[in-house]
């Protein structure tokens, strides 16, 4: 008799999406993670980028003292795996992410003034390095914005919502912003060589 409770209870837990949360709920903290991991890699990339830029262009203080905060900034914030469950904490993680952003793009705007910092193999290599990190940040943050689509789906949708209230599922905070194709975009510098103008006939 026990064993057919049992089976009825996973029965009506699997109809009435608990499995589905489950499921979700996993996919949501991997491409967390995987989101973290990639912001990471760009971090431990800005050292070594400020570094190589100051010594082409020790003047840029004003910019390369933006960067540096701004780094600081992100990580002054505990990004842990209860972050994704705290809106007001996700919004202020996205916010330092997006002013770092906005600090590298600049950064890489004055870095066109100097050109032996742009033939600089180093920086060369940092440059390329940062945009491979960018295009994979905007990669992980699109995983992770499917998996929370589809997890608040089920929280808001009925008769899944009754498990929702049931077992304390909330709808989590998701990556959203005015212009969100802008800011994935990567920064892009030119490292071509200026055309000269023909002289004139």
């Amino acid at each position: 008799m026990r064993t057919i409770w049992m089976v009825l209870l996973a029965t009506l837990l699997g109809g009435c999406g608990y499995n589905t949360f489950q499921t979700t709920d996993e996919q949501i903290k991997a491409s967390w993670a995987e989101v973290l991991n990639q912001y990471q890699r760009r971090s431990d990339l800005i050292p070594n980028l400020v570094n190589t830029v100051k010594g082409f262009a020790a003047q840029e203080q004003t910019v390369l003292l933006g960067v540096t905060e701004a780094r600081a900034r992100v990580g002054s914030i505990q990004a842990t795996p209860e972050l994704i469950n705290d809106p007001q904490a996700f919004a202020k993680f996205q916010a330092a992410q997006g002013q770092l952003t906005s600090a590298l793009s600049r950064l890489l705007v004055v870095t066109e003034n100097y050109p032996q910092l742009k033939s600089d193999q180093n920086f060369r290599d940092l440059q390329a390095q940062l945009e491979g990190t960018e295009n994979r940040i905007t990669v992980a943050r699109n995983r992770y914005i499917k998996a929370v689509q589809e997890y608040n789906i089920s929280v808001r949708s009925f008769p899944t919502n009754l498990t929702a209230m049931l077992f304390g599922y909330k709808v989590k905070p998701s990556f959203a912003v005015e212009n969100e194709k802008e800011i994935s975009r990567p920064p892009i510098v030119d490292f071509a060589a200026p055309k000269v103008p023909a002289p004139a006939k």
